[in-house]
């Protein structure tokens, strides 16, 4: 469930329109139909009616097939894409630190995802020759399944405590695999499926969207970054130097939504280290970059050419938009990545 591959990315093949398009590759051929499609746009997403029969989630992807059928599904495709789409366009043009309407469920999450990070800090990596996959990660895990029901519990009205036998799968599944100790994109999108599934409750509606952007998700994602770096998670099905990053796609699509007609900084900007080292906290591309930066050796076009390929692109609207085409092909239409993708009644199949 790793990062998008990268072969036939290059940010050269998107047109002015925003299409992503990737380069003739052996699967080249068989995503033109997809890739010239138009930019992903933003969908609402319906609430749920009580009395409601909440099920516990399950992995329906196992081919290409259903991998067309969830592209072609109005309750779990088009929704989940629409959704993330949403988020991005509510995070467009703001700072992480500007204000927004951090209401009482943004607080809790904040609160929860903060808590387990405290978590990590009671459970030390193990001594051991082997540099990734420390096996301390499932002691942290073993906590959160135990703990994590009763904290999600804590954030849904009584009448909606049934559903956290749908909700909490996403949110322990959006932390990593404990078996194989690895962490990937698969993940990060089951936790935009958590958010998905508050949405569709009614829980938060879209005046919380840049509250779950600039708070819950930039928790989540420094979250991630630590368990990453303490228990040296396998990045999961990672394509090396021609991956964005080993672990996460999402920030760079809030990112580039975030420094969409910016005065001042260009995607060009990223090999500027002042501007990542002062703007880096307040914009998640920037901070992806940095981070890229500070854990790989040598120059960014080596270890990270389509990092560097993006650079190149005109404007920050068009890289917003070749991401969330990258999304739809390299993430949400990959059998590896989306079979362990979960629907229940919520993310309908």
């Amino acid at each position: 469930m790793g990062p998008p591959a990268a072969a036939g990315l290059s940010p050269q093949t998107w047109p002015s329109s925003g299409s992503y398009r990737p380069r003739s590759t052996s699967a080249g051929s068989a995503l033109t139909s997809a890739a010239i499609a138009p930019v992903p746009q933003a969908r609402q997403v319906p609430v749920i009616q009580l009395p409601h029969t909440f099920e516990e989630p399950r992995k329906r992807i196992s081919s290409v097939m259903d991998i067309d059928k969830f592209q072609q599904s109005e309750t779990s495709g088009k929704l989940f894409l629409g959704f993330v789409v949403a988020l991005s366009e509510a995070i467009k043009g703001h700072k992480i630190s500007d204000a927004c309407r951090e209401g009482r469920i943004v607080k809790l999450l904040v609160g929860i995802l903060e808590k387990m990070s405290k978590w990590i800090d009671d459970i030390p990596p193990r001594q051991q020759a082997a540099r990734y996959g420390n096996p301390a990660f499932r002691d942290w895990h073993a906590q959160l399944n135990h703990q994590g029901p009763a904290l999600i519990q804590e954030i849904l009205p009584e009448e909606l405590h049934p559903a956290v036998v749908e909700v909490f799968p996403y949110f322990a599944d959006s932390c990593g695999n404990s078996s194989r100790i690895d962490y990937g994109t698969g993940h990060e999108a089951n936790f935009a499926a958590f958010l998905l599934c508050l949405a569709r409750l009614g829980l938060v509606d879209e005046g919380d969207y840049q509250a779950l952007v600039a708070r819950v998700f930039v928790t989540y994602l420094d979250l991630m970054r630590k368990l990453q770096m303490t228990y040296w998670l396998e990045p999961a099905g990672s394509h090396g130097v021609w991956g964005l990053d080993d672990y996460h796609f999402l920030p760079f699509i809030f990112g580039a939504a975030q420094l969409t007609d910016h005065k001042y900084m260009k995607p060009k900007s990223v090999h500027n280290q002042d501007i990542l080292d002062n703007f880096s906290k307040e914009y998640l591309y920037l901070g992806c970059v940095d981070f890229v930066k500070k854990v790989k050796k040598g120059p960014l076009a080596e270890h990270s050419p389509m990092i560097d390929d993006i650079s190149g692109v005109a404007s920050w609207n068009k890289v917003h938009g070749g991401m969330l085409k990258m999304y739809k092909v390299e993430v949400l239409e990959k059998v590896p990545i989306m079979q362990h993708f979960l629907f229940g009644s919520l993310i309908r199949w």
